[in-house]
């Protein structure tokens, strides 16, 4: 077994750690590893979800696409949560693409015993209810800062939600996907990314942001970040990163 599939436990993931062992040995037996690349799309706007996605060491976003093609991220789900809640609320799609915005390994759980499991209305139900309430208050506090707050406070918010669900300090991302999860050009991007450079925050080169000072981004960030932060805290377990 490679060391990479020995770091992808599907306890890495919050809310399958946060489980009792019987209701994560009903689950367990019907996942599948699922490792994923940078910029792989899972579902597409519209497109029959067919499954649910739990990352462990990946990040995904979600992105709302418009007509002619622009996008924006209205939420980021790592190993906190879980990809597919749309199919918990009795729908089979939604408006939103999914995309990895980190690259890394994952489980994937059939939408037909997720929503089996969902039924039950037990401990595990009440686990997803309450991501999905972080999911929407991330969604919302995303709506109100890219339309109050400047491109490198919502950059920092981006960075510091992306290394709260990794192991790391560095991500590998490419300007191009950067513009399409913030919603603007990718000179903004390159001035913003520019700025936490020159302040000594980041290190950005050819796809690659490394963070040199989490508390200075801290610092620099909009509310909407301890906002999301708050919530996620509350209604949600944190077993700590590992």
């Amino acid at each position: 077994m490679s060391p990479r599939r020995l770091t992808a436990s599907p306890r890495r993931n919050h809310l399958l750690a946060a489980l009792e062992e019987p209701d994560f040995a009903r689950i367990a037996r019907h996942l599948d590893f699922a490792p994923v690349t940078l910029g792989e799309v899972l579902y597409e706007s519209g497109s029959r979800m067919e499954h649910a996605y739990f990352p462990t060491t990946s990040i995904v976003s979600l992105l709302y696409v418009m007509s002619d093609g622009a996008s924006a991220e209205i939420a980021v789900v790592g190993n906190d949560g879980i990809v597919g809640v749309s199919m918990l609320m009795g729908g089979e799609s939604t408006p939103s693409r999914a995309v990895v915005q980190s690259a890394g390994d994952g489980y994937r759980l059939s939408g037909k015993v997720l929503i089996e499991e969902f039924a039950r209305y037990g401990p595990t139900a009440h686990l997803l209810l309450r991501y999905t309430q972080a999911l929407i208050t991330q969604m919302a506090q995303t709506a109100v800062c890219n339309r109050h707050h400047t491109v490198d406070q919502q950059l920092c918010r981006w960075l510091l939600l992306s290394l709260d669900r990794l192991p790391s300090m560095e991500l590998h991302m490419t300007q191009e996907l950067i513009s399409n999860m913030l919603g603007v050009r990718r000179e903004g991007v390159t001035e913003a990314a520019g700025k936490l450079q020159s302040a000594g925050l980041i290190d950005y080169s050819r796809g690659r942001i490394k963070v040199l000072d989490r508390r200075g981004l801290e610092a620099r960030v909009c509310e909407c970040y301890r906002v999301v932060r708050r919530e996620t805290d509350r209604l949600l377990p944190n077993p700590g990163k590992g």
